[in-house]
């Protein structure tokens, strides 16, 4: 059949349609497939020790035990619902979590944890931190997840944050013969241009070209913590900028509440965490990186619980208040920096799942039963994106301990097909 003008013009449609899908799919691929922890515990470098993970949960479990030392009494403190199956269940739930992972992601601190020292001593302290984390890595006593945040990468800090990276990175490889502690990363704070991401992309490949250590294994993070960050000169979004310019090596984006509000004005007495100016640079950071497989972390609340019964028990309060507030716009991890926020953060989380759980296996058990074709539960209208969000869900309540395993396959679904973490590859095997 003699070609037509039609079919070179659908040719090429084609041609460019593939380029588009390729290129999207480059700048979005997705959510990221691996486990997110729900914090960040962020400490001085100068504290930290090999067994500093064991030391914060056995402090968290005294503070719970001194001044919530049963269900009704730390449910009380939060103002958690009533119902006593949900009290004793999260409760136990949450004591197991601080026995067995107190710490998820801890976050070795040369910046604000830190403060400007001498430069013989942040030396010093940068080389013993390598040697505790390898220490701790050796005796596989570190968190799942961990990391180093230097100063910024602008200004007089700049000459200090490449010194302290160079040392911490090149004692660390060094002592772990070219290893790394799992999931480690770069925290880079106050970020307000990509030539700041780009000069650490730079250092963190000079560094493992300089260490063995293979390409692309050092990861980083980035703090948003101004308004440049969030918006521009031109006045488009500049996040998504910030993470292009990592060049694949970006991991995560952290909120930073009290350096955003303070930059935009706001005074002391209203900075908060639950601030309407933190909620507009939250819901951006979303809409820039969605689909990107940046992992979006809130911040910390300051509050610190201390001294009384009565006082700890408002801090308490205030923190749970906190965590469901980010868990509510969709962010499932945040800064703690007190271990007495431990048990609190467990708690927010661990009944965020707990109280939509009866729920989401309903519509989840529903939707696989159909083949993920849409579905009515209630008032509820369920399509193959919830299908995904939904399981999801399990998989994040599963990973930090609010789901049991047995509760999770309560939805019909084996081990092994949540562990896919794909309802496409679910619903497609269950097809065929």
């Amino acid at each position: 059949m003699k070609r037509t003008f039609s079919d070179d013009l659908r040719d090429a449609i084609g041609r460019d349609v593939a380029a588009i899908d390729a290129d999207h799919t480059a700048a979005y691929p997705g959510e990221s497939p691996d486990r997110q922890p729900v914090h960040t515990v962020y400490g001085g470098a100068q504290l930290f020790r090999s067994g500093t993970a064991q030391r914060l949960g056995s402090m968290a479990l005294a503070a719970l035990d001194d001044h919530g030392p049963d269900p009704d009494t730390f449910a009380d403190a939060i103002d958690l619902a009533a119902d006593a199956d949900l009290r004793a269940t999260l409760y136990s739930r949450v004591r197991a979590k601080l026995e067995r992972e107190a710490v998820e992601d801890f976050r070795i601190d040369f910046e604000d944890g830190y403060g400007n020292r001498p430069d013989d001593e942040e030396d010093a302290t940068a080389v013993s931190a390598a040697a505790a984390a390898i220490e701790g890595m050796k005796n596989d006593a570190l968190p799942p997840f961990i990391g180093i945040r230097i100063k910024a990468l602008a200004g007089e800090a700049q000459r200090r944050a490449v010194r302290t990276l160079d040392l911490f990175v090149t004692q660390l490889a060094k002592a772990g013969e070219g290893s790394l502690p799992d999931n480690f990363v770069v925290t880079l704070p106050k970020v307000t241009s990509p030539t700041q991401v780009k000069m650490l992309v730079d250092l963190l490949a000079q560094l493992e070209s300089a260490n063995g250590l293979a390409a692309g294994s050092l990861k980083l993070e980035i703090m948003v913590e101004t308004p440049q960050s969030i918006l521009a000169p031109d006045g488009s979004s500049a996040l998504y900028g910030l993470v292009d310019a990592a060049d694949g090596r970006c991991v995560a984006a952290h909120f930073g509440v009290y350096d955003y509000t303070a930059s935009c004005g706001i005074t002391a007495q209203f900075q908060s965490l639950d601030h309407p100016a933190c909620d507009f640079a939250r819901h951006h950071m979303q809409v820039a990186l969605a689909g990107t497989g940046v992992w979006l972390s809130d911040g910390a609340t300051n509050v610190i619980p201390v001294g009384s019964t009565d006082s700890f028990h408002d801090a308490w309060k205030l923190h749970y208040q906190h965590c469901r507030h980010s868990l509510r716009h969709g962010f499932y991890q945040g800064w703690d920096l007190n271990p007495a926020q431990l048990p609190t953060r467990y708690a927010a989380v661990y009944a965020f799942f707990l109280e939509s759980l009866a729920a989401a296996s309903e519509r989840l058990h529903n939707f696989v039963s159909v083949a993920a074709q849409a579905t009515l539960v209630g008032d509820v209208f369920d399509d193959a994106a919830t299908g995904q969000g939904l399981l999801n869900f399990f998989l994040r309540g599963v990973n930090c301990g609010a789901i049991t395993e047995e509760e999770a396959t309560a939805t019909g679904l084996t081990i092994d097909e949540f562990r896919s973490r794909s309802f496409a590859k679910i619903v497609a095997n269950r097809r065929g």
